[in-house]
């Protein structure tokens, strides 16, 4: 059971219905629209939006995370199984439910092995970039609905020059319809944040619809949406066709636990609890299970969503589950008047959601941050919009990974000196007024010493031993900043030990900690002394001077 059921009070039940309210007024038109990215009829979005929401909040750890459909999930989804459906219905909505059981085999592998803390490890630099290219590539997917003709498919550049030549097809009754709801969406967003927009914008479409009646007038109409429950069971696909999903599900996964970790660690600090990562995946592992079960597709936690309810006063994952079964209601007994909504309006609301994808101030940072950071978000940027956001999120995973390698395998190492008060060693490399100990090279590594960085280090200490004009008969290397080695590691310090003792040099280790001691006592490292830097050189002095 989770903390947030133990801990429940009464007083919270009546801000939880409001949100659960709220909430539900969201999550219909987004389920709607994240549908149509999906390639799937509107009752898939129903779909996936209730049967994740009933499982959710009975295993995660954040108490204000919605996991519903989502902008990155439902258009990769799209793009990925389009070609492998071959315009069949039918095969594409059994692969977009394959996909979500898929996912949430991976899911729940990842918490078996109690892997939650290793989606940390995609670049938040990564991340922006991605969903930068993610919001052009939406927007050339929807901006022909709004403008009332058909589209094409291909990736974000073949869209778009084919927007381009047929903007004489406009349809200007529809562009006026999508145009107004979308500003009304904007509006709603800058000024009127408190109101449920997107869902009065899917009221105000529908009775547009029926009282102009736009269907006979050129603007396409969202059309039959079937009322009731679909049978729950598992889609018809085969092995190979599993096989062929495998890469999506990958990265469906990785953008499914990466946004969610991101929102529940910024309610976490916000709200003053603590977020259990691992848990995180046994929840999203739970929802795509029932939503690939219920013929949905990948749902993972929403950040839009999750703010609406947050703001709405939410104190638990009880307002999610409220807003499930709402719309549990609307798909028994009220969705039928859902097919007189216009698609340049649904259009309007996927494009309102492009907005929250661009976060140019988090661009501008990185750019003040740091150019080479910049260069890899705009990779990231132009991966999904030349290749495509499947390819283009597993092109981010490579990248962070190549980061995370590049920084592991090139640690600073750097020469200590004494400082002018003759009280402690620093980095030379930032206070030149420290002095060097004559005859000696004090020599700090701030980073584990693993396979891949032994030969950056010995490397820099051989360039600071030839940096030195007069002879030195002593190394200390300062492992106080070295928290871990493996075997690789324990090999290289006794190998620098036997070969600097051959070059009549002697080299001595100082403030190595616990876990580093035990782990040169398991290698035969031989024997060591634990002693600051300041120890070393005097126990190795005492011998030269008696």
């Amino acid at each position: 059971m989770p903390a947030w059921m133990r801990e429940y009070r009464g007083d919270w039940l009546r801000p939880d219905l409001i949100a659960g309210l709220t909430l539900a007024a969201y999550l219909l038109p987004a389920g709607l629209a994240d549908a149509s990215l999906a390639g799937l009829p509107p009752e898939a979005g129903l779909y996936a939006c209730l049967f994740s929401g009933l499982v959710f909040g009975l295993f995660c750890s954040s108490r204000h995370s919605v996991v519903t459909v989502t902008t990155a999930l439902s258009l990769l989804t799209g793009a990925s199984i389009g070609a492998m459906s071959g315009g069949d219905p039918a095969r594409h909505a059994a692969l977009a439910a394959a996909l979500a059981l898929m996912l949430a085999a991976i899911a729940g592998i990842a918490w078996l092995i109690r892997a939650g803390n290793a989606v940390a490890f995609f670049s938040e630099t990564v991340l922006i970039g991605f969903k930068t290219g993610l919001a052009f590539y939406l927007a050339s997917t929807q901006l022909p609905k709004l403008f009332g003709f058909k589209g094409t498919q291909g990736d974000f550049w073949d869209r778009a020059i084919y927007f381009a030549r047929h903007m004489g097809e406009t349809q200007p009754t529809a562009l006026a319809i999508g145009t107004a709801a979308l500003a009304l969406l904007v509006a709603g967003k800058l000024w009127l944040k408190g109101l449920p927009t997107a869902f009065l914008v899917v009221i105000g479409g529908i009775v547009a619809a029926r009282v102009m009646d736009l269907g006979t007038r050129g603007v396409s109409l969202l059309g039959p949406v079937p009322q009731g429950l679909p049978p729950l069971g598992l889609p018809a696909v085969s092995r190979a066709e599993l096989n062929e999903l495998l890469p999506v599900a990958m990265a469906c996964f990785v953008i499914a636990t990466v946004e969610s970790a991101a929102i529940g660690r910024m309610f976490a600090q916000r709200h003053g609890y603590r977020l259990d990562a691992n848990r995180e995946l046994l929840a999203i592992g739970a929802a795509n299970l029932l939503a690939g079960l219920g013929r949905a597709f990948p749902v993972s936690g929403g950040m839009s969503q999750s703010l609406v309810n947050e703001s709405a006063g939410a104190r638990t994952p009880l307002s999610g589950l409220i807003a499930a079964v709402i719309t549990l209601v609307i798909t028994l007994f009220a969705s039928g008047v859902l097919r007189n909504l216009p698609q340049p309006v649904l259009a309007a609301i996927v494009l309102s959601a492009v907005i929250s994808l661009v976060d140019v101030r988090a661009l501008r940072h990185i750019w003040h941050f740091s150019r080479s950071e910049f260069a890899i978000a705009m990779v990231a940027v132009f991966g999904v919009l030349g290749s495509g956001p499947e390819n283009g999120v597993l092109l981010g995973a490579a990248i962070s990974i190549v980061l995370l390698l590049r920084q592991g395998a090139s640690p600073k190492v750097t020469e200590l000196a004494r400082t002018p008060d003759g009280t402690d060693y620093g980095d030379r490399d930032r206070h030149t007024e420290n002095v060097q100990v004559p005859g000696v090279l004090i020599v700090r590594c701030e980073s584990s010493l693993f396979y891949f960085n032994v030969e950056h280090v010995r490397d820099r200490i051989a360039a600071l031993l030839e940096s030195r004009a007069e002879p030195v008969h002593l190394i200390v290397l300062h492992m106080g900043t070295t928290p871990r080695l493996d075997f690789a590691g324990a090999e290289f310090l006794r190998d620098l030990r036997h070969t600097f003792n051959a070059r009549g040099i002697d080299f001595r280790l100082a403030e190595p900690n616990g876990w580093v001691r035990d782990a040169l006592r398991r290698a035969d490292y031989g024997p060591f002394e634990d002693q600051s830097v300041s120890a070393a050189i005097l126990s190795w002095r005492a011998p030269r001077t008696a």
